[in-house]
């Protein structure tokens, strides 16, 4: 196997040689290739985890005899619709699209069913929609409940333990997901709320009030200092949900400013998702404390499985059909499991090959 930082390394040049030609027509030989050709839209170079995604995609899709067209939005809405739009007229059999902004494709997906392409939403739902075809995902609110359970069995709540301080991170108000993980959590960290138990000095417990534009870690740096040069004072931070591993390096990075990680001022019990490595290795180092492990090795494959099924005339494998609403349809779902990952297990991910130990020391 590949070592992955420089198979990542390679995707990423993969994708800028890709997004500087999918503006462009394609040749006459590209479209008549053996199998067709799938146009595949991701959200952003600047996450490791989007990197890894879209390095598998174009591996999977290879091996089903189909070419591929890797384009990265790079975090603009306007220019991955852009984006999309040149593989449409580049005449693409299928569409896989990881969202930047889960209401902004309306107008070019419109194109993409005029030309009787079929897209598939990849772990962002795309909102306000008829043109979208099926859903392939992690369970979302299963990533939200394993993050809740994770603090409450740090704190011991369930023993009856606390009050505990915390305060809560979510995700993107543009994308859908960030709903269902901040659900999952709250579904178990709520009646620890209620019971007082846990207390959010900040006061800022409702999803509108904790999000994080586009997943920033500086962004989540700048909130969490100001949450506490406003609300602590000589109180400490006793937990901190935190939905995504950049969110939680952004956290880390300001509490680490006013003193925690030193003798007689631990960190907070920290969460976070994708098992991206800089995370993994401050995991083991005793910063962050926790992440959600979704092997995006899975979800491509299940997504170049899904895209081979529709261009071939068979039924794609579902596990979900009503649970997944656009507000216009309810789309067929693809769910995976995630795996929680802290110090006691995260040598799952040399195991299963997603790093090495080199990688990890």
């Amino acid at each position: 196997m590949l070592n992955r930082r420089s198979a990542l390394g390679g995707a990423a040049g993969l994708a800028l040689a890709l997004s500087a030609c999918g503006q462009t027509s394609g040749s006459s030989s590209e479209r008549r290739s053996e199998r067709g050709t799938v146009g595949i839209a991701m959200p952003t170079r600047a996450s490791e985890r989007w990197l890894s995604d879209g390095k598998s995609l174009v591996e999977d899709l290879k091996g089903a005899k189909y070419k591929t067209k890797l384009v990265y939005g790079d975090d603009d809405p306007k220019a991955q619709a852009a984006q999309i739009e040149a593989l449409i007229k580049r005449g693409v059999n299928a569409l896989i699209i990881a969202a930047i902004d889960a209401r902004s494709l309306n107008g070019v997906l419109q194109q993409a069913a005029d030309a009787h392409i079929p897209v598939i939403c990849y772990d962002r739902l795309i909102l306000g929609t008829k043109n979208v075809d099926y859903y392939v995902s992690f369970d979302n609110e299963m990533v939200g409940l394993i993050q809740g359970h994770y603090i409450i069995k740090k704190l011991g709540l369930e023993d009856g333990k606390g009050p505990f301080n915390i305060e809560l991170f979510a995700g993107s108000p543009d994308d859908n997901n960030t709903k269902y993980f901040f659900k999952g959590s709250m579904t178990l960290l709520q009646p620890f709320l209620d019971s007082k138990q846990l207390v959010v000095p900040s006061g800022q417990t409702e999803l509108s009030g904790i999000t994080t534009l586009r997943w920033d870690g500086p962004t989540a740096q700048k909130r969490m200092s100001g949450l506490l040069a406003k609300w602590y004072g000589s109180k400490k931070v006793d937990a901190v949900l935190s939905p995504y591993d950049g969110i939680s390096r952004g956290v880390l990075s300001a509490l680490k400013q006013v003193g925690y990680g030193s003798v007689g001022k631990p960190f907070p019990v920290i969460t976070g998702q994708d098992a991206e490595l800089p995370s993994v290795k401050s995991i083991i180092a005793g910063q962050q404390s926790q992440t959600v492990f979704k092997d995006v090795r899975d979800l491509a494959q299940a997504a170049a499985d899904m895209v081979d099924d529709l261009l071939t005339d068979r039924r794609p494998r579902v596990d979900n059909r009503h649970g997944y609403n656009n507000g216009v349809k309810d789309v067929p779902a693809r769910l995976l499991q995630p795996t929680g990952i802290d110090r006691t297990n995260y040598k799952l991910l040399i195991d299963s090959g997603y790093f090495t130990a080199d990688e990890l020391n």
